[in-house]
């Protein structure tokens, strides 16, 4: 069987490392300033993924700059919908006045989190997502409420996997207020992630099997040693002869 997967970054968050990820990753989701960055390090951001061939997608946020995006907060659903669309129609003006075609949306931290959960913020999203364009494909886990309310929405879904986060038998990711959030062996989450695409399981902190279906790999680039850590995933992937590439609108 050929095994194909993209492995994809949160990029131009001020991490200092990106063009080394840039070498890397076949998708970037990059900073739409409500979590991080503003319209120079997106028009940068995209430039340089650009110049690398690596796919560019918006990563929006809910408006929480002091938190990093990565704290829930309560929110409306209407206030979800205007800040997606306020976001990526803000990252597609940038990314055509670079000759760019934005690829893909993956919502950032704490949004992202409550849209797999939450069925009426999930399609707040897709519904945002849809309006402004519906050639852009969503990241999103697999039986999650964002997937579902992707597809509702008429978009195509690209089904990620986390690299360096662990997960709870539940199939979500373990809370990074918990000192077990983080996968930090590289070898360890390669294989974990070898497994992902060969048998559609990963095993939870609990030791229990949890079935996903990785199409779209995530290594996180604010992450310490986020560089070594993709490195040591993409030569693992290669070696076991899986290709990796963005994934494609193919609707």
């Amino acid at each position: 069987m050929s095994l194909v997967v993209d492995l994809n970054a949160d990029l131009g968050e001020g991490a200092g490392h990106d063009d080394e990820l840039l070498v890397l990753v076949t998708s970037a989701n990059i900073a739409c300033g409500f979590h991080a960055g503003d319209a120079e390090t997106m028009r940068r951001s995209i430039e340089t993924a650009r110049d690398r061939k690596v796919a560019v997608g918006a990563h929006p946020s809910l408006f929480d700059r002091e938190n990093f995006g990565r704290k829930e907060l309560p929110v409306k659903n209407g206030e979800v919908f205007d800040a997606v669309v306020y976001q990526l129609g803000i990252f597609q003006a940038i990314a055509e006045a670079a000759g760019v075609q934005p690829n893909h949306v993956k919502p950032h931290g704490a949004l992202y989190n409550m849209a797999v959960r939450d069925q009426e913020l999930a399609d707040a999203i897709g519904r945002a997502v849809a309006k402004v364009d519906l050639s852009l494909i969503l990241f999103a886990p697999q039986n999650s409420a964002l997937a579902r309310a992707g597809k509702t929405n008429g978009l195509q879904i690209a089904h990620e996997v986390f690299a360096d986060r662990n997960y709870l038998s539940d199939g979500s990711l373990v809370p990074r207020t918990r000192s077990d959030a983080l996968l930090h062996d590289p070898e360890e989450a390669a294989a974990r992630v070898v497994r992902m695409l060969r048998e559609g399981k990963v095993r939870s902190v609990d030791a229990v099997d949890v079935d996903v279906r990785a199409e779209t790999v995530c290594v996180h680039g604010d992450t310490p040693g986020a560089v070594d850590f993709a490195r040591a995933l993409k030569s693992r992937l290669e070696s076991e002869g899986v290709s990796i590439r963005a994934p494609k609108f193919s609707k």
